[in-house]
């Protein structure tokens, strides 16, 4: 149990939020000025290897890999942790300074999109790839591609934070997130029981939005010792999917663009050619 009190009137403690305090806020806009770089293809990626990260750079390279060439991309490192987010520039490409955020240059004007959902919907409908055009089947997998929206604050702010980054332990936020994740793991399983992926008989951005959060989870790749605390072995067919969409090689890169922790081998912490898998993961670059 806990002796705290709410007050009348809340006010910022600036020591407050465990891991993340120094760079939460309750204000938004700029704190300090500084452009945002721009490389030599038309989509301006701003980026972390975070799941949400994950989810775009998943989507592009899979374009890539089915012969998009106008997706070819750079994928910038925004470091959340020393407060790039709040850069001038990524500003105003995104008022809610999370990542990631997209710059498309390929016509007469940039075109800014933010919100992990928004880029997937916008790259799949102007590509014509990996989300149905029309009827039922398009309306199955943006239902599941916003259930993912919806669903995965549950798992990282909810569950992620009390288990694995609040300064205290309190049993009542655990209990209660993990019975929510332990929930939405139920709910996929038995989706995946019946489809071979999420929206049904193909491959969407659907499965990509959901994969680097979920999947992640199952792989024993989020909050330390989660998997093992959530029992996700009992989930034969999110395990089943996982593996399957884990094998793919644009699931493969995407999911080390921009990352900055983990094996060596598993961080491109910027992409600028395809060739810089070969060449400029963390490992390599170590070894120079």
């Amino acid at each position: 149990m806990s002796d705290y009190v709410p007050p009348k009137i809340w006010t910022w403690d600036r020591e407050s939020g465990g891991r993340f305090a120094s760079i939460n806020r309750p204000i938004a806009g700029p704190t300090h000025d500084k452009a945002l770089p721009v490389g030599k293809h038309p989509l301006q990626l701003y980026s972390l290897g975070t799941p949400n990260g994950q989810k775009v750079t998943i989507l592009l390279e899979e374009l890539l890999a089915a012969g998009y060439s106008g997706a070819e991309y750079d994928a910038w490192l925004i470091n959340i942790l020393e407060g790039d987010q709040f850069g001038s520039g990524f500003v105003d490409v995104n008022p809610n300074s999370k990542i990631p955020a997209l710059v498309d240059r390929s016509g007469g004007e940039p075109v800014r999109v933010f919100e992990s959902g928004a880029i997937l919907v916008y790259l799949a409908e102007k590509f014509g790839a990996f989300l149905p055009t029309s009827g039922a089947a398009r309306a199955e997998a943006l239902s599941w591609l916003f259930w993912q929206v919806g669903s995965a604050p549950f798992l990282g702010g909810g569950f992620g934070h009390f288990y694995a980054y609040a300064p205290v332990k309190i049993e009542y936020a655990i209990n209660r997130y993990a019975m929510e994740v332990k929930r939405q793991l139920d709910v996929l399983n038995r989706r995946l029981a019946e489809h071979e992926y999420i929206a049904g008989a193909d491959y969407t951005i659907a499965d990509m939005a959901i994969w680097p959060w979920y999947g992640g989870l199952v792989r024993g790749e989020l909050y330390g010792e989660s998997a093992t605390f959530l029992s996700t072995h009992e989930y034969e067919h999110v395990q089943r999917w996982t593996k399957q969409l884990g094998d793919r090689p644009g699931v493969r890169r995407g999911r080390i663009v921009n990352r900055s922790t983990g094996p060596l081998a598993e961080q491109l912490r910027e992409r600028h050619d395809a060739s810089d898998f070969e060449t400029k993961t963390a490992d390599k670059l170590a070894a120079q």
